[in-house]
C-alpha cells in the first residue's frame, strides 16, 4: 500500500526532526537537552525552542530543497549590525538546512495585543525600531534585491489568479483584465516614486516579540529572510495596517504622522509633505494587501493551509476603504463591490452550511 502525501510529509518531518536533534547534541556535546516545537510559518521552515540547564535557544529545520537559509543567515547579521534585535545566528549548517539562533521570546506583538497589552508602547518601539533600520541600513540595503516594478507586479497578480480565479472561481472579462492591469500600474509607479530604504517586507504583529530581560530590547524582530531595497512605507503599512489587527482610522493616521517625525528627525528621506507621505502610505498598503489575499488564498489551494482564509475579509476590506478615497482605484473598488464581495460572501454561506 502506498503512503498518503499527508503521511510521506510527516514521516519526512520526523526523520528531519530526528537529525537536527542529532545535530544540536554533537554541538552541546550532550544529549541533556529538550526540543520541542516553538512555531511554524507560511513557509516550509520550522522551529523548535531548545531548552538546557535553564538556557533556551531557537533551532531552525530548513529543508534544502524547500528553503534557501543563506537570506536568513545574512540578512539577521545585517539587523543585528545596525542595532536592532535580531536573532544572533550562533550555528549554521547550511546543507542540512539547520540553524541554533539566540531566543527571542514566544509572546508575539499580536498575543500581546489579544491580552490587552499597552498598543502605543508597542507600536512606538516597533516604529523606532524600523525608523532605526532605515537609518542605519542604507548600505546594507543597497545589497538586497530591488523591489523593483517586475516584483510588484508579480506579487499583485496573485489577487486575480489565486483569489479571484482559483479561490472564488470568477471568470474575469477582458475589460476586468485591462482595468487591472491599469490599477497596477499605478500602483506600481507610486511604489516606485519613493524613497528607497531597507524593507523588511513583513513586519508585522506576527513576527515582531516582545521584549525584554533575556529577550532584548522591545521589539524582537523575525521573519527578515525576503527584505529587498525598497519604498519607505511598505514596512510601515505592514506594521500598521496589518492583515491580523485592525486599529481605527484616526489611530493610525496619528501613528503615521509620529513616524514621519521621527524618521525624519533621523535623516530618513520620507517625501516633500505629510499629505504626500500619507498617499505613498495609502497606495503602498493596497499593493501588499492584493498580494497577501492572493497568498492566503494560494496557501489553502497549494499548500494546503487554511488558516490565513479567516484574515481575507480584513485584507480586502482595507483595500476597498482606500479605494473609495482615490479616482485611480475606483476600477479596482467597483470589482471588489460587483464581483468579488458578492462571490466571497456566497463561498462564506455556503461554508457555513456545510460545516
Amino acid at each position: 500500500m502506498s503512503l498518503s502525501t499527508t503521511e510521506t510529509s510527516a514521516g519526512h518531518a520526523d526523520e528531519r526532526l530526528e537529525q537536527l536533534r542529532q545535530w544540536v547534541s554533537v554541538l552541546f556535546g550532550s544529549t541533556d537537552f529538550t526540543l520541542a516545537p516553538a512555531s511554524a510559518d507560511a513557509s516550509f521552515r520550522r522551529y523548535f525552542r531548545v531548552t538546557r540547564n535553564g538556557q533556551t535557544w531557537i533551532a531552525m529545520d530548513a529543508p534544502p530543497e524547500k528553503e534557501n537559509i543563506e537570506p536568513y543567515v545574512r540578512i539577521a547579521n545585517m539587523l543585528v549590525a545596525v542595532g536592532v534585535n535580531a536573532p544572533h545566528i550562533l550555528e549554521t549548517n547550511l546543507e542540512q538546512g539547520f540553524l541554533l539562533n539566540s531566543d527571542l521570546g514566544s509572546r508575539t506583538y499580536l498575543n500581546e495585543i489579544d491580552g490587552g497589552g499597552d498598543a502605543d508602547r508597542l507600536y512606538h518601539d516597533a516604529m523606532d525600531a524600523l525608523v532605526q533600520i532605515q537609518a542605519n541600513g542604507q548600505s546594507h540595503a543597497a545589497q538586497l534585491p530591488p523591489y523593483d516594478e517586475a516584483l510588484l507586479q508579480r506579487e499583485m497578480t496573485l489577487f486575480p489568479e489565486w483569489f479571484c480565479g482559483r479561490h472564488l472561481g470568477l471568470t474575469l472579462s477582458d475589460d476586468d483584465i485591462a482595468g487591472l492591469r491599469d490599477t497596477f500600474d499605478a500602483l506600481a509607479r507610486e511604489a516606485l516614486a519613493q524613497p528607497r530604504v531597507f524593507v523588511h517586507r513583513d513586519y508585522h504583529s506576527r513576527n515582531l516579540m516582545v521584549g525584554g530581560g533575556r529577550f532584548g530590547p522591545n521589539p524582537g524582530i523575525l521573519d527578515f529572510q525576503d527584505a529587498v531595497h525598497g519604498a519607505v512605507t511598505y514596512d510601515l503599512v505592514s506594521l500598521l495596517r496589518d492583515c491580523y489587527v485592525a486599529w481605527p482610522i484616526e489611530r493610525v493616521h496619528g501613528w503615521v504622522a509620529r513616524f514621519r517625525e521621527v524618521a525624519r528627525a533621523a535623516g530618513v528621506d520620507t517625501g516633500p509633505d505629510q499629505k504626500t507621505f500619507l498617499r505613498w502610505f495609502d497606495l503602498m498598503g493596497v499593493q501588499r494587501h492584493l498580494k497577501a489575499i492572493g497568498i492566503f488564498a494560494r496557501l489553502w489551494h497549494r499548500d494546503g493551509k487554511p488558516g490565513y482564509l479567516k484574515d481575507i475579509p480584513r485584507t480586502l476590506n482595507y483595500v476597498r476603504v482606500v479605494s473609495a478615497c482615490y479616482p485611480e482605484l475606483q476600477y479596482l473598488r467597483t470589482l471588489i463591490d460587483t464581483r468579488v464581495m458578492p462571490a466571497l460572501n456566497q463561498a462564506a454561506a455556503a461554508a457555513k452550511q456545510g460545516s
